[in-house]
């Protein structure tokens, strides 16, 4: 008899803004993930720099609460995605077609993990880095 072993390619990952309101699902298939350190995605997110991992805007799905999201920033363009609710940032459109979702709001664990952070020259001075990542002054 041989043993089936059913594996999951590339399952859906669930997340969700602090208050509950918002719930997205997407694929987990991210090209990459940093952590960014810029003066903007600290004001956005409260914290020293915000953890996101870059995908096809296509890959996202708001399942529940659309009507509760607000948009920071040029609807047709680059633009911040929040829970209108509880302020909580659940992912960035950028260009080319992908959005940046910040690994925080997810319920589920990515297989991928932030290579690098990004930004560095204008970090939080009272912020030390102290893992191994490369780290970079700007973002190409």
């Amino acid at each position: 008899m041989t043993a089936f072993i059913e594996t999951k390619v590339n399952p859906l990952l669930a997340g969700r803004c602090l208050c509950g309101a918002v719930h997205y699902t997407v694929k987990d298939e991210f090209i990459y993930a940093l952590n960014c350190h810029c003066s903007n995605c600290r004001r956005a997110t409260g914290s020293a720099f915000k953890p996101f991992a870059g995908i096809e805007r296509d890959k996202l799905s708001i399942t529940q609460g659309q009507g509760n999201l607000l948009i920071f920033g040029d609807e047709n363009s680059a633009h911040d995605v929040h829970c209108k609710l509880c302020g909580s940032l659940m992912f960035s459109v950028v260009g080319e077609g992908r959005v940046h979702v910040t690994l925080g709001t997810l319920s589920d664990t990515p297989t991928i993990r932030p290579t690098a952070h990004i930004f560095v020259g204008s970090k939080a001075a009272w912020h030390s880095i102290t893992d191994q990542l490369p780290q970079y002054d700007e973002f190409d």
